[in-house]
Protein backbone atom coordinates (compact mmCIF):
# COMPACT_ATOMS: atom_id res chain seq x y z
CA UNK A 1 0.00 0.00 0.00
CA UNK A 2 1.69 3.40 -0.72
CA UNK A 3 1.90 5.44 1.66
CA UNK A 4 3.06 8.94 2.12
CA UNK A 5 4.29 11.28 4.47
CA UNK A 6 3.70 15.32 4.59
CA UNK A 7 5.36 17.94 6.71
CA UNK A 8 3.94 21.36 6.50
CA UNK A 9 3.75 24.13 8.00
CA UNK A 10 2.41 28.11 7.74
CA UNK A 11 -0.73 28.49 5.90
CA UNK A 12 -1.11 24.57 5.84
CA UNK A 13 -3.09 24.29 9.39
CA UNK A 14 -6.33 22.69 7.66
CA UNK A 15 -3.96 20.28 4.85
CA UNK A 16 -5.14 17.05 7.15
CA UNK A 17 -9.09 18.13 7.17
CA UNK A 18 -8.72 19.10 3.35
CA UNK A 19 -6.92 15.74 2.58
CA UNK A 20 -9.69 14.03 4.20
CA UNK A 21 -12.44 15.87 2.37
CA UNK A 22 -10.60 14.83 -1.16
CA UNK A 23 -10.48 12.04 -0.34
CA UNK A 24 -13.53 11.02 0.96
CA UNK A 25 -12.29 9.52 3.85
CA UNK A 26 -12.19 9.34 7.94
CA UNK A 27 -8.75 10.70 9.00
CA UNK A 28 -7.36 9.26 12.44
CA UNK A 29 -4.79 10.92 14.88
CA UNK A 30 -1.75 9.46 16.99
CA UNK A 31 1.03 10.28 18.57
CA UNK A 32 4.80 8.86 17.76
CA UNK A 33 7.24 9.05 20.25
CA UNK A 34 10.82 9.18 19.76
CA UNK A 35 13.86 10.66 22.33
CA UNK A 36 14.00 14.07 20.63
CA UNK A 37 9.83 14.65 21.90
CA UNK A 38 6.63 13.52 20.81
CA UNK A 39 5.01 13.93 17.37
CA UNK A 40 0.74 14.46 16.43
CA UNK A 41 0.32 13.22 12.97
CA UNK A 42 -3.19 12.23 11.22
CA UNK A 43 -2.97 9.99 8.73
CA UNK A 44 -5.95 9.32 5.76
CA UNK A 45 -6.86 5.87 4.60
CA UNK A 46 -7.93 5.34 1.46
CA UNK A 47 -7.93 2.51 -0.83
CA UNK A 48 -5.07 2.84 -2.87
CA UNK A 49 -3.14 4.35 0.31
CA UNK A 50 -2.19 6.61 3.15
CA UNK A 51 -1.22 10.43 3.61
CA UNK A 52 0.30 11.22 6.87
CA UNK A 53 0.32 15.29 8.02
CA UNK A 54 2.89 16.21 10.62
CA UNK A 55 2.73 19.79 11.51
CA UNK A 56 6.28 20.79 12.04
CA UNK A 57 5.78 23.25 14.31
CA UNK A 58 3.15 21.39 16.79
CA UNK A 59 3.34 22.29 20.38
CA UNK A 60 1.47 22.08 23.26
CA UNK A 61 -1.70 24.12 23.69
CA UNK A 62 -2.44 27.35 21.27
CA UNK A 63 0.83 28.22 20.75
CA UNK A 64 3.22 27.63 17.42
CA UNK A 65 6.56 26.54 18.30
CA UNK A 66 8.78 29.22 16.13
CA UNK A 67 11.43 27.97 13.62
CA UNK A 68 14.88 28.57 15.11
CA UNK A 69 13.13 25.73 18.07
CA UNK A 70 11.53 23.01 15.85
CA UNK A 71 12.94 19.76 16.64
CA UNK A 72 13.02 18.59 13.15
CA UNK A 73 14.77 15.07 14.10
CA UNK A 74 11.59 14.61 16.24
CA UNK A 75 9.36 15.42 12.98
CA UNK A 76 11.96 13.50 10.38
CA UNK A 77 12.37 10.48 12.68
CA UNK A 78 8.06 10.40 12.93
CA UNK A 79 7.56 10.69 9.28
CA UNK A 80 10.44 7.95 8.64
CA UNK A 81 8.50 5.55 11.21
CA UNK A 82 5.45 5.54 9.00
CA UNK A 83 7.36 3.57 6.48
CA UNK A 84 6.52 6.01 3.68
CA UNK A 85 7.26 5.51 -0.21
CA UNK A 86 7.72 9.26 -0.09
CA UNK A 87 8.45 12.11 2.21
CA UNK A 88 6.90 15.42 0.95
CA UNK A 89 8.00 18.93 2.59
CA UNK A 90 5.68 21.97 1.83
CA UNK A 91 7.46 25.19 2.81
CA UNK A 92 6.14 28.18 2.79
CA UNK A 93 9.02 30.97 1.26
CA UNK A 94 9.76 34.31 0.08
CA UNK A 95 10.23 34.96 -3.59
CA UNK A 96 13.07 36.76 -5.11
CA UNK A 97 11.51 35.80 -8.35
CA UNK A 98 9.33 37.89 -10.29
CA UNK A 99 7.99 34.81 -12.18
CA UNK A 100 6.84 33.20 -9.05
CA UNK A 101 4.70 35.60 -7.30
CA UNK A 102 3.05 34.97 -4.29
CA UNK A 103 0.38 32.47 -4.56
CA UNK A 104 1.71 30.19 -6.80
CA UNK A 105 3.81 26.73 -6.33
CA UNK A 106 6.96 25.78 -7.52
CA UNK A 107 8.94 23.20 -6.78
CA UNK A 108 12.73 22.94 -5.34
CA UNK A 109 15.70 21.68 -7.13
CA UNK A 110 18.53 21.83 -4.67
CA UNK A 111 18.87 23.79 -0.75
CA UNK A 112 21.73 26.81 0.24
CA UNK A 113 21.86 25.93 3.81
CA UNK A 114 24.74 27.11 5.52
CA UNK A 115 23.12 27.85 8.75
CA UNK A 116 25.67 27.01 11.94
CA UNK A 117 23.88 24.36 13.33
CA UNK A 118 23.86 20.77 12.46
CA UNK A 119 21.36 18.75 12.02
CA UNK A 120 22.15 14.52 11.75
CA UNK A 121 20.47 11.18 13.48
CA UNK A 122 24.49 10.33 14.30
CA UNK A 123 26.28 12.38 17.11
CA UNK A 124 28.14 8.95 17.69
CA UNK A 125 29.48 8.00 14.89
CA UNK A 126 30.28 9.53 11.60
CA UNK A 127 27.62 8.79 8.84
CA UNK A 128 27.89 11.14 5.99
CA UNK A 129 24.62 10.92 3.91
CA UNK A 130 24.66 12.00 -0.41
CA UNK A 131 23.02 15.20 -1.27
CA UNK A 132 23.94 14.93 -4.92
CA UNK A 133 20.25 14.79 -6.11
CA UNK A 134 17.89 15.65 -3.10
CA UNK A 135 14.76 15.14 -4.43
CA UNK A 136 12.80 12.69 -5.91
CA UNK A 137 12.85 12.92 -9.95
CA UNK A 138 9.63 10.97 -10.57
CA UNK A 139 7.98 12.45 -7.57
CA UNK A 140 9.04 16.04 -9.31
CA UNK A 141 7.45 15.39 -12.46
CA UNK A 142 4.52 13.71 -11.05
CA UNK A 143 4.15 16.94 -9.53
CA UNK A 144 4.96 19.44 -11.86
CA UNK A 145 2.58 17.70 -14.28
CA UNK A 146 -0.09 18.07 -11.79
CA UNK A 147 0.52 22.00 -11.38
CA UNK A 148 1.19 22.67 -14.92
CA UNK A 149 -2.81 21.89 -15.33
CA UNK A 150 -4.00 23.70 -11.94
CA UNK A 151 -1.95 26.76 -12.34
CA UNK A 152 -1.02 27.19 -16.24
CA UNK A 153 2.76 26.20 -15.64
CA UNK A 154 5.29 25.69 -12.87
CA UNK A 155 8.95 26.86 -12.01
CA UNK A 156 10.74 23.73 -10.88
CA UNK A 157 14.30 23.55 -10.08
CA UNK A 158 14.06 26.35 -7.57
CA UNK A 159 16.77 27.04 -4.94
CA UNK A 160 15.64 27.28 -1.98
CA UNK A 161 18.17 29.51 0.38
CA UNK A 162 17.59 28.61 4.41
CA UNK A 163 17.58 31.07 7.16
CA UNK A 164 16.93 30.19 10.82
CA UNK A 165 14.12 33.07 11.72
CA UNK A 166 12.01 33.51 13.45
CA UNK A 167 12.87 37.57 11.90
CA UNK A 168 12.38 37.96 8.06
CA UNK A 169 15.52 38.78 6.05
CA UNK A 170 16.84 41.78 5.51
CA UNK A 171 17.01 43.18 2.02
CA UNK A 172 21.11 42.48 2.11
CA UNK A 173 20.73 38.97 3.58
CA UNK A 174 18.52 38.89 0.48
CA UNK A 175 20.30 40.32 -1.74
CA UNK A 176 23.53 38.23 -0.61
CA UNK A 177 21.54 35.12 -0.80
CA UNK A 178 20.50 35.76 -4.75
CA UNK A 179 24.03 36.65 -5.72
CA UNK A 180 25.09 33.16 -4.43
CA UNK A 181 21.86 31.69 -6.96
CA UNK A 182 19.10 31.50 -4.42
CA UNK A 183 15.30 31.87 -6.02
CA UNK A 184 13.61 31.56 -2.82
CA UNK A 185 14.52 31.98 1.38
CA UNK A 186 12.61 29.94 3.99
CA UNK A 187 13.38 28.54 7.28
CA UNK A 188 12.69 24.82 7.40
CA UNK A 189 13.45 22.90 4.64
CA UNK A 190 17.30 23.43 4.86
CA UNK A 191 17.33 20.99 8.59
CA UNK A 192 14.30 18.63 6.78
CA UNK A 193 15.87 17.79 3.45
CA UNK A 194 19.25 16.51 5.29
CA UNK A 195 17.70 14.69 7.79
CA UNK A 196 15.50 13.07 5.18
CA UNK A 197 18.90 12.23 2.79
CA UNK A 198 19.91 10.38 6.16
CA UNK A 199 16.79 7.85 6.23
CA UNK A 200 17.32 7.33 2.48
CA UNK A 201 13.65 8.19 1.60
CA UNK A 202 12.88 10.02 -1.53
CA UNK A 203 11.87 13.17 -1.00
CA UNK A 204 10.23 16.37 -2.78
CA UNK A 205 9.41 19.60 -1.44
CA UNK A 206 7.19 21.80 -2.97
CA UNK A 207 7.51 25.59 -2.72
CA UNK A 208 4.57 27.93 -2.24
CA UNK A 209 5.69 31.12 -2.76
CA UNK A 210 3.85 32.87 0.08
CA UNK A 211 5.31 36.86 -0.25
CA UNK A 212 8.06 39.08 -1.68
CA UNK A 213 11.18 38.62 0.22
CA UNK A 214 12.64 41.70 1.81
CA UNK A 215 13.11 44.43 -0.30
CA UNK A 216 11.74 42.17 -3.29
CA UNK A 217 8.07 43.88 -3.38
CA UNK A 218 7.38 45.10 -7.24
CA UNK A 219 7.11 49.06 -6.93
CA UNK A 220 7.46 49.11 -3.11
CA UNK A 221 10.69 48.06 -2.14
CA UNK A 222 10.32 49.17 1.45
CA UNK A 223 6.87 46.66 2.31
CA UNK A 224 6.21 45.27 5.31
CA UNK A 225 6.35 41.65 5.28
CA UNK A 226 3.65 40.47 7.51
CA UNK A 227 3.39 37.08 8.72
CA UNK A 228 -0.33 36.89 8.98
CA UNK A 229 -0.36 37.88 5.21
CA UNK A 230 1.83 35.23 4.61
CA UNK A 231 -0.48 32.62 6.23
CA UNK A 232 -2.87 34.32 4.64
CA UNK A 233 -1.84 33.65 1.01
CA UNK A 234 0.10 30.49 1.92
CA UNK A 235 -3.62 29.43 3.04
CA UNK A 236 -4.95 29.86 -1.02
CA UNK A 237 -2.72 27.34 -2.04
CA UNK A 238 -3.96 24.19 -0.06
CA UNK A 239 -5.89 22.66 -2.50
CA UNK A 240 -3.59 23.02 -4.99
CA UNK A 241 -0.99 21.26 -2.66
CA UNK A 242 -3.83 18.70 -1.86
CA UNK A 243 -4.27 18.15 -5.43
CA UNK A 244 -0.40 17.28 -5.88
CA UNK A 245 -0.74 15.12 -3.21
CA UNK A 246 -3.63 12.98 -5.00
CA UNK A 247 -1.90 12.84 -8.05
CA UNK A 248 1.59 11.28 -5.91
CA UNK A 249 -0.54 9.05 -4.16
CA UNK A 250 -2.14 7.57 -7.60
CA UNK A 251 0.99 7.65 -9.11
CA UNK A 252 2.42 5.30 -6.21
CA UNK A 253 -0.17 3.34 -6.25
CA UNK A 254 -0.39 2.41 -9.93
Amino acid sequence: MARIAVLCGTGMGALASMTSSMLGAASEYAIIESVWGEVPITITSVSNGEVVVIDRHHSEGAKRTPPHAIEHRANVHAAASCLPNLVVSVNSVGTMREDLRPGTIGIAGDVLDLAERPWTFYDDDAIHADRNSPFDSRAVSVCSTELVGRQGGVLSGLIVAQCVGPQFESPSEIDALELMGADVVGMTLGPESRLVAETGLPHLAIICSSNWAAGRTPGSPDAVIDHAAVDSIAGTMGERVGDCLMALLADLGG
